[in-house]
């Protein structure tokens, strides 16, 4: 099994939100890392869930791929 990834620490940091940490890599694009925090009803939890980002950004990629 994976670390769990809960926070990334980049050069660039635009923006942290509760699940996913926004870069600026210059020339109009932006990285979007999804970590493996949970949040519930606003907070975001103590303990993050190892593989979590991983199965996000798959999921995204495979909507991704389908609205292409």
């Amino acid at each position: 099994m994976t670390e769990a990834v809960f926070e990334t620490n980049l050069t660039g940091l635009l923006h942290r939100g509760k699940v996913r940490d926004t870069y600026d890599l210059g020339d109009d694009r932006l990285l979007m890392v999804a970590s493996d925090r949970i949040s519930a009803f606003d907070v975001v939890m103590d303990q993050p869930i190892p593989g979590k980002g991983i199965i996000l950004t798959q999921m995204s990629s495979f909507w991704f791929g389908v609205i292409e």
